[in-house]
C-alpha cells in the first residue's frame, strides 16, 4: 500500500487535460507534481505549471526529455506519436505509465503491450469511472439481448478531437461484439452514404459528432421492433478523466510490471 507521496509527471502539461491533471494533483495530499512536459512551442514553456490555475507548483514546464527524471508515475493524454516517445522515456527511467491517449494502430498497441513486461502500465481509452461502468453494462446487456436487437453507437466530442470514432466508442463496440460472438473488424460499420446501404442484422454501427466544446458523450443504442434501450454516459468536465487517471496511478503503485486497464483499477 502507498505510504508516502507518489511523484507524478504530467505530459501535455499546457493543454486542457494536462492543466486539469495539475489541478487535481494539487488537491490530493498523497500526490506530488515533480515534472511537467510539453512540446517546445507550447505557450507555457518555462513557466510554472500551475500559473494559469493560480497555483505555484515550483515545477516549470519543460520539453527536455533527456533530463534526469525521478518520478513514480507518468500520466499521458496526448497523441500516439508523442506517447510512443514517452513510453520509451518511461522504460528508460523505470517510471510507471498511465496512458489515456487514443488512436493507436494495432502495431502500436503491441508495442505498448510489450513494454508492460518492463514497467507497469494502465492503458485505457477512457479513464472515467462512469464510462468503465458503462462498458460493463454494455457487455451484460449485449449478452442478454443477443442478435435480437440492432446495436448502434453514437459519440460526440469537441471540434478539436482528431481520431474518429473515439477510442471509447471503439471500446464500447468491442464490448458489444465480444458479448454477441461478433468481430468489430468484420461487423463494425463506420460509414453510411448512398442509396444501397440497407442495414445487416449483424452490423454494429457508429455515428460521430464533432463540434463546439463537447467534452465527451457516448450512447449505445439497442433497437428492436417496438422497443429500444439506450445506455448513455455524458461527461461535462475533464476532471472526471483526471480523477480516474489519478486513481489508476495509485493502483499502479502496487505493481512493478503488467498491462492493466481501468476495469482492473475499479475491480469491475
Amino acid at each position: 500500500m502507498m505510504s508516502q507521496k507518489l511523484n507524478i509527471i504530467v505530459v501535455g502539461a499546457s493543454g486542457k487535460m494536462g492543466q486539469t491533471l495539475i489541478q487535481e494533483i494539487s488537491n490530493d495530499s498523497g500526490l506530488e507534481l515533480t515534472a511537467a512536459l510539453d512540446q517546445e512551442n507550447c505557450p507555457l514553456m518555462n513557466h510554472d505549471a500551475g500559473e494559469r490555475l493560480g497555483l505555484k507548483t515550483n515545477v516549470m514546464i519543460s520539453s527536455d526529455l533527456n533530463a534526469d527524471l525521478k518520478a513514480d508515475i507518468m500520466i499521458d493524454f496526448t497523441r500516439p506519436e508523442a506517447s510512443l516517445g514517452y513510453l520509451d522515456l518511461c522504460k528508460k527511467n523505470k517510471i510507471k505509465y498511465v496512458l489515456g491517449t487514443t488512436g493507436f494502430s494495432d502495431q502500436e498497441k503491441r508495442v505498448i503491450k510489450s513494454a508492460a513486461n518492463e514497467i507497469a502500465i494502465c492503458f485505457a481509452p477512457n479513464m472515467s469511472v462512469g464510462v468503465n461502468l458503462l462498458i460493463s453494462l454494455v457487455e451484460k446487456t449485449s449478452q442478454v439481448l443477443g442478435h435480437d436487437f440492432d446495436i448502434e453507437i453514437i459519440e460526440s466530442h469537441h471540434r478539436h478531437k482528431v481520431d474518429s470514432p473515439s477510442g471509447t466508442a471503439l471500446r464500447l463496440g468491442e464490448a458489444a461484439a465480444k458479448s454477441t460472438n461478433r468481430s468489430l473488424d468484420q461487423h463494425g460499420v463506420f460509414e453510411r452514404h448512398g442509396n444501397d446501404i440497407a442495414r445487416k442484422s449483424s452490423d454494429i454501427g457508429f455515428s460521430v459528432i464533432r463540434g463546439g466544446d463537447i467534452v465527451g458523450d457516448h450512447t449505445v443504442l439497442f433497437a428492436a421492433d417496438g422497443e429500444r434501450i439506450e445506455l448513455t454516459h455524458k461527461a461535462s468536465s475533464r476532471s472526471t478523466f483526471a480523477k480516474g487517471a489519478l486513481r489508476a496511478a495509485k493502483f499502479l503503485a502496487d505493481h512493478e510490471t503488467g498491462l492493466f486497464d481501468m476495469r482492473d483499477v475499479l475491480k469491475i
